[in-house]
């Protein structure tokens, strides 16, 4: 063999380990990232609720001064809502400071969120509490109607966690107890994203 036939068969073995190269490169590729990086999952960190199985109901809600106030006035929005007594304990503060901070988190989607503090007792609020959560929308609603309309998980009440309800009126998400509040932010961010609704 010659060397010219010699260079020609080395040439084509090359080429056809790159050929190979190249169509198996997806497949290695793949391989690498599921059994090395690892990446997490595109999966909620709330949890989703049939949005069908929980519209919202009529509370018998009023305002602060005895007014009265339906969360259906908030439909159109996206609603960040936690529970809790007029007696705020820091679980609660927690609450209502990731609700403000979630919201201004969405920049120039924030005006699509709103916030509310559904007060499940007569307990008076503490002033400061008021001022510093300005623009939360705070109602009282009897305890009753709300725990029958708001699912929790068995080892937990619905002062535990937040809820999102859609712009249709619809209860569609509920966080843990003691949520990460970054992780929230990825799902609702997500969510407004993704609908041209609200």
């Amino acid at each position: 063999m010659d060397q010219s036939s010699k260079q020609k068969r080395n040439s084509g073995r090359w080429k056809l380990f790159a050929v190979i190269a190249i169509c198996a490169s997806p497949l290695i590729a793949s391989y690498f990232t599921y059994y090395v990086i690892k990446p997490e999952g595109r999966t909620n960190y709330g949890t989703l609720l049939d949005p069908r199985a929980y519209p919202m109901p009529v509370l018998k809600a009023k305002t602060l001064d005895g007014i009265p106030a339906e969360l259906e006035t908030l439909r159109g929005k996206w609603i960040m809502l936690q529970v809790a007594p007029g007696a705020c304990d820091d679980a609660c503060r927690k609450r209502l400071h990731d609700m403000r901070q979630l919201r201004l988190a969405q920049g120039k989607n924030m005006d699509r969120v709103e916030r509310v503090w559904l007060i499940n007792d007569a307990s008076p609020l503490e002033t400061l509490v008021m001022r510093e959560y300005d623009g939360t929308h705070m109602l009282r609603a009897d305890a009753q109607a709300i725990a029958a309309w708001l699912p929790a998980e068995t080892t937990t009440t619905e002062s535990d966690h937040l809820y999102v309800i859609d712009p249709l009126g619809n209860l569609m998400m509920r966080f843990p107890k003691d949520a990460d509040p970054n992780r929230i932010k990825k799902d609702l961010s997500r969510l407004l994203r993704a609908s041209s609704i609200g």
